[in-house]
């Protein structure tokens, strides 16, 4: 008996382009070829095995078409498989794997003219994932509506789903929100979004055929703006590689300028790990660990009293494995 014939596989390349400015982190989106009424995405495109020698010569290049921009600092995050979250139902077409990367740059990088003319443009990553900020305290749409929500899909008849039988909803939702005396991880971005997709609270959930939770669904103000495809849980993965690797290498300066404070460097780490920092705590931990030298510069502001402007201390990455900012995780 002949088998029937597979779909083929495309591999597909897309980039979590990260920058800081004015206190807050960006990621880099482009529009939608289609134009107006479908959600914009991350850079993103097909590899090609003939033009590209390898993975990321074709990330960069596909970024580089898209956007005008020459990637710097680059790594490549995780593989995405699953065919429910980009096909439609009875689609027979290719099945399309994502490899996913993250990137960072400068604030140099992120202003150039030619970037300006592609249409691309740098949006704010805590507007995909509002409950993610806790600069200003716990968020209140956390209690107010999305933990509520969560709690009525635990209590829900749950599919058989073998991938999820290891945890039940209420452990996987203590440990992803800090609920019943755990405490809140930021490293956890990607499972809370999975959660809230497997709940059905996000738009993506809906598009890719899973049935709401509630018959009028949550605004995207508290449930985050959507994206194309499968690319918030690309962005999601990235936020949480990025949280983690603060702590262990010293990534936070390819998103600083060469010369800077330590105020600048403090609100940038806060920008990224979403909480605030105990100043002279910062200062310290900064100096323990060496990464950074003065120029013997300082500001010169209009108001205030001078700054004196550090550069980051590259020979510290051959001193020691692990020259991160050991910040510790919110309790």
């Amino acid at each position: 008996m002949a088998r029937a014939a597979r779909p083929p596989l495309e591999i597909g390349l897309n980039a979590a382009i990260v920058a800081v400015e004015d206190q807050q982190p960006l990621i880099l989106v482009v529009s939608p070829p289609n134009g107006p009424g479908e959600a914009d995405g991350l850079p993103f495109g097909p590899f090609d095995p003939i033009a590209h020698r390898t993975l990321e010569m074709g990330l960069r290049a596909w970024v580089e078409e898209q956007t005008a921009l020459r990637l710097g600092y680059v790594e490549q995050l995780y593989t995405f498989g699953d065919r429910g979250r980009h096909a439609h139902p009875g689609d027979r077409g290719p099945h399309l794997v994502s490899v996913g990367y993250l990137a960072l740059t400068g604030p140099d990088a992120a202003h150039s003219e030619a970037l300006a003319l592609t249409g691309a443009r740098w949006d704010r990553w805590y507007g995909f994932f509002p409950w993610e900020d806790w600069r200003e305290g716990r968020p209140a749409i956390l209690d107010e509506a999305l933990l509520p929500a969560l709690r009525r899909w635990e209590r829900a008849p749950a599919g058989d789903d073998p991938a999820r039988r290891g945890l039940s909803r209420r452990s996987r939702i203590g440990l992803a929100f800090g609920a019943g005396g755990e405490r809140w991880d930021e490293e956890r971005v990607l499972d809370r979004y999975e959660l809230f997709y497997e709940a059905g609270l996000v738009p993506e959930a809906i598009r890719d055929g899973r049935v709401p939770l509630d018959d009028t669904p949550l605004p995207t103000a508290i449930t985050g703006t959507p994206m194309r495809f499968d690319h918030r849980r690309v962005l999601a993965t990235a936020i949480s590689r990025l949280r983690a690797k603060l702590k262990y290498r010293p990534v936070i300066f390819e998103l600083m300028p060469p010369d800077f404070t330590l105020t600048d460097l403090q609100l940038a780490v806060e920008a990224i790990s979403g909480r605030r920092l105990h100043k002279q705590n910062f200062r310290r931990l900064v100096e323990a660990a060496t990464l950074v030298e003065p120029t013997g510069e300082s500001t010169r502001p209009k108001r205030g009293r001078p700054a004196a402007l550090f550069r980051f201390r590259r020979e510290v990455v051959q001193e020691r494995p692990a020259p991160g900012l050991r910040v510790g995780s919110r309790s």
